[in-house]
């Protein structure tokens, strides 16, 4: 039996997420170098993604071509709502065909809407930068909003009753409000106004108390309770939002696209106080090159994880390569991670009866998905990877000989992926021992098994697994690639097991 008496041990949690702008030296064990298709857990560790399926099983109808994208998709009442190319359609979740309820919208552009509630019946509100904002009732009956002033409204909210609309391009300044309780009133004696801010407004988002303008370079905020004491006041003239659909309400605060990443508007303890922060720092190098290059972009955010995902769409890039990011509220930090493969063309999400409902439309296919669902990109493989820092174990001077590493890990199903231990930041002289399997036939389980060597899924069942590795190096990392078959895991931690041998 070999001598373990001089084994140094050394273990680690899987947190922190992706961090790209520190030196490997200054990185924390479980931070990651790369995390792809792996989440930051609100449980702890890292978890493969879950994939996305179809949530009707037949396409939107097109209008023209096969390749017009979806404009357009939401949750109202029973039923989900679609828009692509000159119509606007509703089928059941699950269903097999799409019914027009509005058509001839010519030239429409990706819609924006707004589900309210003013009389008593629930009605949801679209507008889509070019026709006249649209307003349906319960039974999917389609109402124009009449008034000039407001068709070819881009972004459209409701707050304290009234009904806000802004972006037209002839007046991309001007934000016009209806009469309390009535979407279709405009009469300034009634309470229905105009206000106009001094830069183009990118979007328009109700956050506690007050609404908030987004432009390309600064940040307004509306207060008040009516038309008779409204009040409009700079948040900040400095910082602006690249694009509306980025905004989103997430863990209590608003979070958004600004020219240097994401950033939250939070409400201090001080009544009326503002203040802005970057959250992104970790990952900055993703969004430069996003924001310099993504023709377009989204996001949704997903509750009971705490997430907000951004996407970043590239009229060059495949479905398969588009990028996105993932962001974590894990107690007061922020973590992050990259997203490659989901390139939608517009979302929601929505919480009926505590079930989270993620939806995105294609942007080539036709179809709505639903996140959250299934071990696939309906049907496609979703590939992932995970690689730690380089590892010195506090000195870089002296060579390590590798003995074990211990897995600890939560599967939800039998799982298939591969173990890579590399050395010395990956240099090509460097060991490079072939592929370890993690799975769940090939690996012996030696804690949190109903039977030795068996691993047992769901619940809060954790094995460790200890595999025997090869290989030395005066620093060491681990790499963990998924093969794209297998249900969602978290990586909850691993150690590593050495002897110390000679000093450089």
């Amino acid at each position: 039996m070999a001598d373990q008496s001089q084994t140094v041990p050394s273990a680690f949690n899987c947190e922190g997420g992706l961090v790209l702008n520190k030196s490997t030296f200054m990185m924390q064990p479980g931070e990651a170098l790369e995390l792809e298709n792996f989440e930051p857990d609100i449980e702890g560790g890292y978890r493969r993604i879950s994939g996305y399926s179809k949530y009707v099983s037949v396409i939107v109808p097109y209008t023209s071509s096969a390749s017009e994208k979806v404009l357009m998709v939401a949750t109202f009442g029973s039923k989900v709502l679609a828009a692509r190319g000159t119509s606007i359609y509703s089928a059941t979740p699950g269903g097999s065909s799409w019914t027009s309820i509005d058509s001839g919208r010519t030239g429409a552009g990706k819609y924006r809407f707004e589900r309210f509630n003013f009389d008593g019946t629930d009605k949801i509100i679209f507008v889509d930068g070019t026709n006249a904002p649209v307003v349906f009732n319960s039974s999917l009956s389609a109402t124009d909003v009449s008034d000039s002033s407001v068709a070819g409204s881009k972004f459209v909210v409701s707050h304290r009753n009234h009904m806000f609309y802004a972006g037209k391009s002839t007046t991309k300044q001007e934000v016009i409000f209806s009469e309390p309780f009535n979407e279709d009133g405009f009469n300034s004696g009634q309470g229905a106004g105009s206000f106009k801010v001094d830069d183009e407004i990118t979007g328009i988002k109700v956050f506690r108390d007050d609404l908030f303008i987004f432009c390309e370079t600064r940040i307004f905020k509306l207060s008040g309770s009516s038309s008779a004491n409204f009040a409009v006041t700079d948040v900040t003239r400095d910082i602006g939002c690249i694009n509306g659909d980025t905004i989103q309400e997430f863990a209590g605060d608003l979070i958004f696209l600004g020219p240097d990443g994401l950033r939250t508007i939070a409400g201090t303890a001080r009544i009326g106080d503002v203040e802005l922060g970057t959250i992104s720092s970790n990952v900055q190098s993703i969004f430069n090159d996003n924001i310099a290059n993504a023709s377009e972009f989204d996001s949704v955010v997903i509750p009971d994880k705490t997430q907000y995902r951004i996407f970043f769409t590239k009229s060059n890039v495949a479905e398969n390569q588009t990028k996105g990011i993932m962001c974590v509220l894990k107690g007061q930090k922020f973590e992050f991670a990259e997203l490659r493969g989901i390139r939608p063309s517009c979302t929601d999400h929505f919480v009926d009866e505590g079930d989270v409902i993620v939806l995105h439309g294609s942007y080539q296919s036709g179809y709505i998905y639903r996140q959250e669902l299934g071990n696939t990109f309906d049907g496609a493989s979703i590939f992932a990877k995970y690689r730690s820092p380089d590892l010195t174990f506090n000195d870089p001077g002296i060579r390590k000989h590798m003995q074990k590493v211990i897995v600890n890990y939560k599967p939800e199903a039998a799982i298939d992926a591969d173990l890579f231990v590399r050395y010395d930041y990956e240099d090509a002289g460097s060991a490079r021992p072939a592929a370890y399997p993690l799975d769940s036939t090939d690996v012996v389980a030696i804690y949190g098994t109903s039977v030795y060597g068996t691993p047992t899924y769901g619940g809060a069942s954790q094995p460790l697994v200890r595999q025997s590795v090869e290989g030395s190096g005066f620093a060491v990392a681990l790499r963990v690639n998924d093969g794209g078959l297998t249900a969602p895991y978290s990586l909850k931690g691993f150690q590593l097991e050495y002897q110390l041998g000679a000093r450089r």
